[in-house]
């Protein structure tokens, strides 16, 4: 009988470039130059710096590059180092399901072992829609959130089989791969539960190295745990029940497609709202006039972003992008939501905390009745003068149902790169990453210089 890690590892067999249809690889070209946007955005920060410190401290000459240095390491650790930069700012894209994902997570693994391994930029272009795919698969087949576990398990299965792709290994090999990745790496959700710490950053990048780590294993020949889904203390019995994801059903069906960028560097579940405040603040006008503020909303956001004490009165970044009400607030007071909007002067800012006691967030079914396929958030904003005005939006900007422009994808590339690298260096890795088929060296668009 046929496995599921056999099965995952038969569809990454037979899956090539030719494979991906040209708007799924436009896709993927897209998401590595908002990835590389989002790790620019996040370079001073404090677990990018550490993280970079640790992989810096293993140099391998022919590794793979850490991202804006001609540093090397080994895959595992460059899967860390660039991973923790590209989430630091919770500004890189999204996929929402029975459990939530940041797919483009698997990019900075997918770079790393295709650079190690001399793979082909076509290679690692098929290697980040397999990452994809199973991670995004997984989360419309079976839910870890709610049994207290975090979706960066299902990121070390993506990057284990997407480093099996791209290290050649056979079908057995990456069974085995998937075996060494899906037997230890699973992670409580304390991560983004109370105040959040740095940790949110490298939770997947950790998964990330796990997963890099278990398919270079076994391309060494190190086997792997027996029927790590279906066996007696397998995925299946021990967490979630038998599932049976789906798969690509032809060259634009890839789940790629179905991601989301984000418009605003905030938990996605709030980039509704967020979009609804800045719509209805002209109507507004002086924003200490509101009242009150009711946000009809649903479930995984009302339990993740909107519930909690700590969202009430964050004290670290982490928690404040993680609090729908601080969005909400930052949005109507300034009139946008940017990296800004969290700083420590903003945390604290009395204006921001008195608005902010000022909004109820509430779980309705019409709101749940739309989630997944739109993230509905209808915002009620009564004023000091007895207006009260009102906006739902399910689509914000950015999701699969309202897409960026490629424009807004290089614009969002552009302010994220400003002050870390040079206008020239920043046009060339635009045009590096919307050509990146046509690269021969990774190196070149990954070894940049920062300012």
């Amino acid at each position: 009988m046929q496995t599921l890690a056999q099965w995952f590892a038969e569809k990454a067999q037979t899956t090539n470039f030719e494979s991906l249809g040209p708007k799924t690889v436009h896709e993927v070209k897209r998401r590595i130059l908002d990835s590389i946007g989002c790790a620019l955005g996040a370079w001073k920060s404090r677990p990018g710096k550490v993280a970079r410190q640790v992989a810096g401290g293993v140099p391998i000459p022919n590794g793979a590059s850490l991202f804006g240095s001609k540093q090397r390491t080994t895959p595992d650790l460059a899967a860390f180092a660039n991973g923790a930069l590209v989430r630091y700012l919770d500004f890189n894209d999204t996929y929402l399901s029975k459990e939530p994902a940041h797919p483009s997570d698997n990019i900075p693994a997918a770079l790393a072992v295709g650079q190690a391994a001399g793979a082909s930029t076509k290679q690692m272009i098929t290697a980040i829609a397999l990452g994809y795919e199973l991670q995004c698969r997984c989360c419309d087949a079976a839910s870890l959130r709610k049994h207290g576990w975090d979706h960066v398990y299902y990121g070390a299965l993506s990057t284990a089989l997407l480093g099996s792709k791209l290290y050649g290994l056979n079908v057995e090999q990456t069974v085995h791969a998937l075996g060494l990745a899906g037997v230890c790496n699973f992670a409580t959700r304390q991560t983004r539960t109370g105040q959040i710490s740095d940790w949110k950053a490298c939770a997947f990048s950790n998964a990330a190295r796990n997963g890099v780590f278990a398919a270079n294993l076994a391309r060494l020949g190190m086997t792997g745990p027996n029927e790590i889904f279906e066996g007696p203390k397998g995925l299946f019995k021990m967490v979630t029940g038998a599932f049976e994801p789906k798969w690509s059903t032809g060259p634009d069906d890839w789940m790629i497609l179905k991601t989301y960028i984000k418009f605003w560097p905030a938990e996605y579940h709030s980039q509704s709202a967020i979009d609804a405040c800045l719509q209805l603040r002209p109507q507004i006008g002086d924003a200490s006039k509101i009242e009150s503020i009711v946000v009809e909303s649903f479930e995984a956001a009302v339990s993740i972003i909107g519930s909690e004490p700590e969202k009430w009165r964050p004290t670290s970044r982490e928690t404040a992008d993680h609090s729908m009400g601080f969005c909400m607030a930052c949005a109507l007071l300034d009139g946008d939501v940017t990296r800004a909007s969290f700083s420590d002067e903003k945390i604290r800012d009395a204006r921001v905390l008195g608005l902010l006691d000022r909004i109820k967030i509430v779980e309705t079914a019409d709101c749940n009745a739309g989630y997944p396929d739109g993230i509905p958030n209808n915002i009620i904003i009564k004023t000091t003068d007895g207006k009260t005005v009102s906006k739902k939006i399910s689509y914000p900007r950015g999701h699969a149902g309202n897409p960026m422009t490629d424009d807004e994808v290089v614009a969002k590339f552009n302010k994220l790169a400003d002050g870390v690298v040079s206008g020239a260096t920043a046009q060339r890795i635009v045009e590096q990453c919307m050509s990146f088929e046509k690269t021969a060296d990774v190196a070149s668009l990954l070894e940049f210089e920062t300012a």
